[in-house]
């Protein structure tokens, strides 16, 4: 699991392995992800935009941005929590998430949340 807390917003999230999803043999590697953005300001945010950076067992990086998160821009006032799962597809057997929400505050200050590095791996990959 991976935490970040970037000016009182928390971010937490846990990957998940999907071996029903995968195909080892074709080179496909299908992972879930698990976030959990708690508003532990004493200000509204809303999430505006994400930025992952997705790296492979190779080292090769993917830039995915867009706007929200599963097609929402979700508001938090301050002591809510949004969840939310997600997939990431991969062509090698261990590899790393990371990256950025763009949030806006009540008073229209934009500003970067962090979400720390985690790993994508295949139980026993890391052996």
């Amino acid at each position: 699991m991976s935490v970040a807390v970037t000016k009182g917003v928390r971010v937490e999230v846990e990957p998940e392995f999907l071996p029903a999803q995968s195909d080892p043999a074709e080179g496909l590697w299908v992972y879930a992800y698990h976030v959990t953005i708690t508003n532990e300001s004493p200000r509204t945010v809303q999430l505006l935009a994400r930025h992952w950076v997705i790296t492979n067992g190779e080292g090769t990086e993917e830039h995915v941005k867009g706007p929200g998160v599963v097609g929402e821009t979700p508001v938090l006032r301050p002591g809510q929590a949004f969840r939310y799962s997600s997939g990431c597809p991969l062509g090698t057997p261990i590899g790393a998430m990371h990256g950025t929400y763009q949030m806006r505050d009540d008073e229209g200050q934009r500003f970067e949340v962090e979400i720390a590095p985690f790993t994508l791996a295949e139980p026993g990959s890391l052996n």
